[in-house]
């Protein structure tokens, strides 16, 4: 018993004096900075990223672009608000859907292949294409159409955080752009 309770004090005072140099660096040491020189000559510097961060990159938010018909913000909203969390591959569904009742168009559009939206929103209903080719600059409340090889396409709104079609996204299509759409 009495080497038992010793050994138990041994190790107790070993665990209590031990120095932690490793944890006395985590906090002593400065954030480390790479700097460099701009493209104008500027003097800059960012802080070096050491650890793996998953939801440390966010993409910018929307812009509203005061030249396009607010119906189109409002058609961004009602299919966000009917939108599902999965896709139900309704996307041009949806779209037309929240388009109708926003009152973007006065009528449904007929055709039935997401990736022929933009050409009958341009004959048919007075859309503009807008001269943006990254999903991200791309105002909101405007429609994306993307193609696909052997499949219907995609068709989404831009909302101010994100996309939406019969789901909500975060992120664009992984499909090729065809262009951005909307009413000015």
């Amino acid at each position: 018993m009495r080497k038992l309770l010793t050994l138990t004090f041994v190790l107790l005072g070993a665990a209590a004096f031990c120095p932690r140099p490793a944890m006395a660096l985590v906090f002593s040491a400065p954030n480390p900075k790479f700097n460099y020189t701009d493209a104008s000559g500027k003097k800059q510097s960012v802080e070096v990223v050491d650890k793996y961060y998953p939801k440390k990159i966010v993409h910018p938010f929307a812009k509203v672009d005061p030249q396009i018909d607010p119906k189109m913000r409002r058609a961004a909203t009602i299919a966000e608000e009917r939108a599902r969390a999965h896709s139900l591959s309704k996307c041009w569904h949806f779209v037309k859907e929240a388009l109708v009742a926003a009152g973007v168009v006065k009528s449904r559009p007929q055709t039935t292949l997401a990736k022929q939206a933009g050409q009958e929103l341009v004959k048919n209903y007075g859309f503009k294409k807008l001269p943006v080719s990254n999903p991200y600059e791309a105002p909101v409340g405007s429609v994306l159409v993307y193609d696909a090889k052997r499949e219907a396409g995609h068709v989404e709104i831009r909302t101010e955080t994100g996309f939406v079609s019969d789901f909500r996204s975060k992120t664009p299509s992984h499909r090729p752009l065809i262009g951005v759409f909307a009413k000015i």
